[in-house]
């Protein structure tokens, strides 16, 4: 079966990396093709993996339709430019020979709709941020689930957390995990260190909901200030301003921080971190950097509620906190600051833990779910 998958954007984001590597385990189970409607670094990375890409260029700038930007006419007009690509999108399916089209975020959706229609083909929503009034706002969010609800005939999930925030009511579902490719074995890492040369990371793209502030602010106020902070992570989406705060914040706090800026992968990183800090102030839809995390041997903490709360056992493979306590999160790294045995203990029991999100299971329930949601619309016509 020939799976499209498409998605509105090239930029190495979280979904767009997820999506790669599943794309990626799914040759052999399926016949896949990724299709961008913009270019950008994803293009070649997916080249370069072997898989058949497309590039549909267009005129449509994706940032005059943002949740920042939600004025009524604006997202009317954006959404009509993106059925106009949807029209010319469902050509490109029908030329592929495609069986099933998977749109990867709700632009995606909005041009899968028109072009899943032109082509006769099923639509399938693969969901990577929580449908919810706290990310998309109060009236927005009600519109995308019943939208979704309207336009798709299945759906995958990034995780519970995420499937919740869905109407699925008499549509297909599954959670796939963004699940973590295998990896050979690499150079031995060191042993947990002493609290004064504890080396701490937080990884993700600088955005004020990812919680680098209040992380750092948390740190701030430990009993024993770690030898090193790595902030792993670049700005998408005008959010260099916030890069530039954090610096402002992390002098003033006389906190030993490096910026990395956006690394394609943050393996060797966290290979050399003691403790991943995951702080998001908002429920993550999953959470791929502490499963990541997991497995390279931190001992990770994560908030809740949200992704990051499937993931970690509190108490055996990391530590949870309330997202948003910035005491809690300081009390939490004063634990494992101060004990290099018991993040010994809890990162051995992480990288058990991080086996179970593995790619190959992950596409095994995508090809399950699409082949049901075919075979059901060939029964039907």
């Amino acid at each position: 079966m020939r799976a499209v998958f498409l998605t509105h954007t090239a930029a190495p984001s979280g979904a767009e990396l997820a999506t790669l590597r599943l794309v990626s385990a799914l040759r052999g189970p399926l016949d896949p093709v990724l299709v961008y409607t913009a270019d950008g670094p994803m293009v070649e990375r997916t080249r370069t993996r072997g898989i058949e890409t497309r590039v549909l260029r267009n005129d449509f700038d994706s940032r005059a339709m943002t949740i920042q930007k939600a004025d009524p006419r604006r997202l009317l007009a954006g959404a009509l430019a993106l059925a106009r690509i949807g029209w010319t999108l469902g050509a490109t399916v029908r030329e592929l020979e495609g069986a099933v089209l998977i749109a990867q975020s709700t632009k995606a959706l909005l041009m899968g709709a028109v072009a899943a229609r032109r082509a006769r083909v099923p639509l399938i929503w693969q969901v990577h941020d929580r449908i919810a009034a706290d990310y998309f706002g109060r009236r927005l969010a009600p519109l995308i689930r019943l939208l979704g609800w309207l336009l798709a005939h299945g759906y995958l999930a990034n995780s519970q957390t995420t499937l919740a925030t869905l109407h699925t009511w008499r549509r297909p579902a599954a959670v796939a995990y963004p699940g973590l490719e295998p990896r050979p074995p690499g150079p031995r890492r060191p042993a947990q260190r002493p609290p004064a040369d504890t080396v701490v990371a937080m990884v993700g793209r600088l955005a004020p909901w990812k919680g680098q502030d209040l992380f750092l602010r948390a740190i701030a106020e430990t009993k024993t200030v770690p030898r090193q902070i790595l902030l792993i992570g670049g700005t998408f989406f005008d959010e260099q301003p916030y890069r530039a705060e954090l610096e402002r914040l992390a002098a003033e706090l006389a906190l030993p921080v490096t910026f990395t800026g956006h690394v394609d992968d943050p393996e060797d990183y966290l290979r050399e971190a003691d403790i991943l800090v995951h702080c998001s102030v908002l429920p993550e839809p999953f959470g791929q950097v502490v499963a990541e995390g997991m497995r390279a041997g931190c001992a990770v903490i994560a908030t809740r509620p949200g992704g990051p709360a499937e993931i970690v056992e509190p108490g055996h493979s990391g530590l949870l906190v309330d997202a948003g306590d910035r005491a809690r999160l300081t009390a939490a790294l004063d634990t494992l600051i101060e004990n290099p045995e018991l993040r010994a203990k809890l990162a051995d029991a992480a990288q058990l833990r991080a086996q179970q999100f593995d790619i190959a299971e992950t596409a095994r329930t995508v090809a399950e779910l699409l082949a049901s949601v075919r075979r059901k619309r060939v029964r039907h016509g």
